[in-house]
């Protein structure tokens, strides 16, 4: 085992590292992209890492919040997205802040590497499958889970670098984190293990049955069964008393987001009977004819970050709370 004195300078030497390699911000109307190439880590493979700054960010003043994001390449240009698209997150999330329809955010995307899969998906739930579901999700994605290691990255490397290098509040109630598909199980992941650390977790079209059966063809009664209890007998223990975190849940009808209705509809049925208070500290929303892509991301992205980042008001304790649920479509 590596002394973890040296393993700390060694992290330190390679972000210094890192610090060499930044490509030169670029300039946008909607803010400043800082990009990291090859961050690297203790625990996963490097990665790319963008920074965006939204217009008026400053070194010193008022605080930002921080958004970690997954699949980083497909937020904020076309030309690193997944077949030629982007979120557009960066625009979305400077209309709001110059409304003040959100606190002013910085957001920290994180690019995807070839082992995606694998780092995205939930280890404690994976490992609640029945064993013949398991092998077959293992052998689809190559292995075992590596999401532990992931999102100790995520807490121990990357947001203390964010933490020192950007004008950021540091704690829970400012920190969120969002991704889409399998990005959204991760995202809930990193708020029930490290509830401490994530004060808000984004999942758009949340890919909870792990395997899809041929094009065509729907889920058997069996297969929802199997995936939809794991993932209970996982999160009842493991969600956050409600009163200081947020979830956003969300799901289309068409391509793959066709088949995830029934597991949403068991995972809002575990977090009502948790005590959490629908349209205060959370929502689940469906959007009928929506696919499963960046342009139907980018089309809804306003309404995640409107109730995950909501404008401060009144006390630090209660700042994360949003005002309803009603004017999150605006």
């Amino acid at each position: 085992m590596i002394p973890a004195v040296s393993r700390l300078a060694a992290l330190l030497l390679l972000l210094g590292a890192a610090l060499l390699h930044i490509a030169p911000a670029s300039a946008q109307s909607t803010g400043r992209l800082h990009q990291y190439r090859d961050f690297p880590s203790m625990h996963v493979a490097p990665r790319n890492v963008t920074v965006w700054l939204p217009p008026g960010y400053e070194p010193k003043g008022q605080p930002h919040a921080v958004l970690y994001m997954h699949d980083g390449q497909n937020l904020f240009e076309g030309r690193t997205g997944y077949g030629g698209q982007e979120w557009r997150v960066d625009e979305a999330a400077a209309r709001l802040i110059a409304k003040g329809a959100i606190r002013p955010t910085i957001i920290v995307g994180i690019w995807n590497t070839p082992q995606r899969l694998r780092e995205y998906v939930p280890a404690k739930a994976l490992e609640r499958l029945p064993s013949a579901y398991l092998e077959r999700v293992r052998g689809l994605y190559g292995g075992d889970a590596l999401s532990e290691a992931y999102l100790s990255f995520i807490v121990r490397e990357l947001k203390p670098f964010i933490d020192r290098s950007y004008n950021v509040a540091r704690d829970q109630a400012n920190t969120a984190i969002m991704g889409s598909s399998m990005g959204g199980l991760i995202s809930l992941y990193a708020l029930t293990e490290y509830p401490e650390v994530f004060g808000a977790a984004g999942a758009l079209s949340t890919h909870w049955p792990l395997l899809l059966p041929p094009d065509g063809e729907s889920l058997s009664g069996a297969d929802v069964d199997a995936v939809a209890t794991a993932f209970e007998a996982y999160l009842r223990p493991a969600l956050p008393r409600p009163g200081r975190h947020r979830l956003y849940f969300d799901h289309g009808s068409e391509t793959l987001d066709r088949h995830y209705a029934p597991y949403q509809a068991r995972i809002d049925r575990l977090v009502a009977a948790a005590g959490w208070s629908r349209d205060r500290d959370w929502i689940s929303r469906s959007f009928p004819g929506a696919a499963h892509d960046e342009q139907a991301w980018r089309a809804r992205v306003h309404i995640p970050l409107r109730f995950l980042l909501p404008p401060i008001q009144g006390s630090s304790s209660r700042a994360h709370r949003p005002s309803g649920g009603t004017s999150l479509d605006a």
